[in-house]
């Protein structure tokens, strides 16, 4: 019986949009996710998103009831949101988890979460993260060739590997109208109030360290990480972790060079724990 990786998206991201990591880990582990987070009503989108954990939690709980007896634990794997959502899945449930990978997920902790937690009171983190653009995210494409077009022009969307943008646009922003026309899935204001709500407690959390075990990967010019920085995340991961040549967004550049990570440190915490 192959290990379950559950997988958990980045904002704005469904999770078919990763379907070529899925594919290249399908070898060795069944692949389950949400496939889109925040977008359940049970579980709505609001500071700390302890309801965004619960969502995750829920899907987990399901497979577990349907393997009846067997009630295998999961290796949590997730991408900037979802690399924070496995986290705190992990702390809620870590009798269920074998260990988590984070893909560009840098712990918040210290000053910093302090720091955030006065720009969310103050609103002045709309204008430090990606939020504001979000609500300015365009929604409508005339055809799947005009979508293709609008995204290569991009350059954070330029750099990435071309099946990756391929499942964005065709997941991401499916047919909406028998004329050929588009409309984004992921509801934009979803995606503002989740950069509105990013946990400042999670490094207060983790002050005694995690109770699975933790790996990440980092995107070697991610802007995320800059900001953040690693301090603390080396802490809880201890020497799991690896650079990835990229952006934040580094699974989408190099998919296949993410996946194969994956597999390695997923293998490091399972001979090693």
């Amino acid at each position: 019986m192959k290990d379950i990786i559950h997988f958990s998206h980045a904002n704005g991201f469904p999770a078919s949009t990763y379907r070529t990591i899925f594919a290249e880990l399908a070898d060795d582990y069944e692949v389950r996710a949400i496939e889109r987070i925040g977008h359940d009503a049970r579980f709505p989108v609001t500071r700390d998103w302890p309801y965004l954990v619960d969502q995750l939690i829920d899907d987990m709980s399901r497979y577990r009831r349907d393997a009846g007896g067997d009630h295998p634990k999961v290796w949590l794997v997730g991408h900037s949101l979802g690399g924070y959502l496995s986290m705190m899945a992990a702390l809620k449930r870590p009798e269920w988890v074998k260990g988590v990978v984070m893909l560009d997920s840098p712990i918040i902790a210290g000053w910093k979460s302090n720091l955030l937690r006065i720009t969310q009171w103050t609103g002045l983190d709309e204008r430090l993260s990606p939020a504001a653009a979000t609500k300015k995210r365009r929604t409508h494409w005339a055809s799947r060739d005009e979508a293709w077009r609008h995204f290569v022009s991009k350059p954070a969307f330029a750099r990435w590997d071309e099946r990756m943008l391929s499942d964005y646009i065709d997941f991401g922003m499916p047919q909406s109208h028998a004329n050929g026309a588009r409309a984004l899935v992921f509801d934009r204001h979803v995606e503002y109030l989740i950069y509105r709500t990013l946990p400042h407690t999670l490094g207060a959390r983790l002050a005694r360290g995690a109770p699975v075990p933790v790996a990440f990967i980092a995107g070697t010019h991610s802007r995320e990480v800059r900001q953040v920085g690693l301090g603390f995340t080396r802490r809880i991961v201890d020497k799991r972790i690896e650079k990835m040549e990229g952006s934040h967004l580094f699974p989408m550049e190099r998919p296949i060079d993410t996946a194969r990570a994956i597999q390695r440190l997923l293998e490091t915490m399972r001979t090693r724990r």
